[in-house]
């Protein structure tokens, strides 16, 4: 596999990314850090019978969706696979099934063009998402919350990650999705919530905040998802607009509270806020107020590129590459790949 190696100094500027950590399939086109395209099928019917993505059917959707994706991104974006530079592909973390099929798909375009592959952590895709659409001076503080990830990772520099928190149980967006299956919403679960939200009062139940005994940035949301359930199954009088709404406060006091604790402490100006629940527009409304006060300016993507995507992948990449890195063909998915530095070395 070394072939691939050898192309390292090669002009990469027409990148395909692709994207299959969880449930969405995704792929994108980027010419030298700009969307030329981006595609998302999102598989949302079929798991919203379950509540939940359930890992077999996932991958199995991407096997039947991937390829028309890719190739619906490359029509988009004006490209045929001979002016495609070089490939992006999510290595981890995820559902280690899905990532083996985009996995594979990239390796076998790599090898079938003769141009050259580059895995990406997941997580830098989303940190970096904000790079695409505006320039973010390091250092800057990240947090990185959706359904499958919360944590607040101190960006130094493209590739110098240290994490500086994380939860100590579900993410936010899985508190969301529980929290919205208890009170017989839709799913996704975070956009339900946010939806019917708006129509409740948010201080009409005092749901529990956690605050963790031990020094730090860490979060925990299963005590807020315990509270809920135990409060539903009291057959309250309450409207369920205004149960939801005091749930989405209780999760967004724990993560604006944490993040702006975190940012002032390390002394950053910038908190940068990705990942699927970036999308929420309490959360948006909440940070940027208390951002404000407290010296911070915080900074979102555009909601696009909030839940999962190509795009972020394909522009993590392209910065990989402009950096000289070059993977070979045995580059193998980790369902729990760390985000820190020299992660990809």
């Amino acid at each position: 596999m070394a072939i691939l190696k050898a192309i390292r100094g090669f002009q990469v500027s027409n990148i395909l990314g692709i994207e299959t950590s969880c449930d969405d399939t995704a792929a994108a086109v980027v010419e030298s850090g700009s969307i030329r395209s981006s595609v998302v099928s999102s598989q949302d019917e079929v798991h919203g019978a379950y509540g939940g993505v359930v890992p077999e059917l996932a991958s199995r959707e991407h096997v039947r969706n991937l390829l028309p994706v890719i190739d619906a991104a490359l029509g988009r974006a004006g490209r045929t696979l001979s002016e495609i530079d070089g490939i992006a592909v999510t290595c981890g973390p995820g559902l280690l099934g899905s990532l083996l099929v985009g996995l594979s798909a990239a390796k076998g375009i790599a090898l079938a063009q003769g141009i050259p592959l580059v895995g990406v952590n997941h997580l830098e895709g989303h940190l970096l998402s904000v790079l695409i659409e505006r320039s973010v001076p390091f250092p800057f503080l990240a947090l990185v919350v959706s359904g499958g990830h919360t944590s607040l990772h101190l960006a130094r520099a493209l590739g110098n990650y240290a994490l500086i928190g994380r939860t100590r149980d579900d993410a936010a967006g899985e508190a969301f999705d529980k929290a919205a299956k208890i009170l017989g919403l839709g799913y996704p679960g975070g956009r339900e919530i946010d939806r019917v939200a708006r129509l409740g009062d948010p201080t009409a139940v005092r749901f529990p905040r956690a605050k963790l005994k031990t020094k730090g940035y860490d979060f925990s949301f299963s005590g807020l998802k315990t509270a809920v359930r135990h409060y539903v199954s009291g057959a309250p009088s309450v409207p369920v607009t205004d149960v939801a709404a005091s749930v989405q406060e209780a999760l967004v006091d724990m993560l604006v509270e944490t993040s702006c604790a975190a940012a002032v402490d390390l002394g950053v100006t910038c908190l940068v806020v990705v990942g699927g629940v970036s999308a929420n527009s309490r959360l948006r409304a909440r940070l940027t107020g208390k951002g404000a006060d407290c010296g911070l300016d915080v900074v979102f993507p555009s909601i696009p590129l909030c839940t999962d995507n190509a795009a972020m992948i394909a522009y993590a990449g392209w910065c990989r590459f402009e950096r000289g890195s070059v993977d070979d063909l045995d580059l193998g998915a980790e369902a729990d790949l760390p985000l820190e530095p020299g992660w990809h070395s």
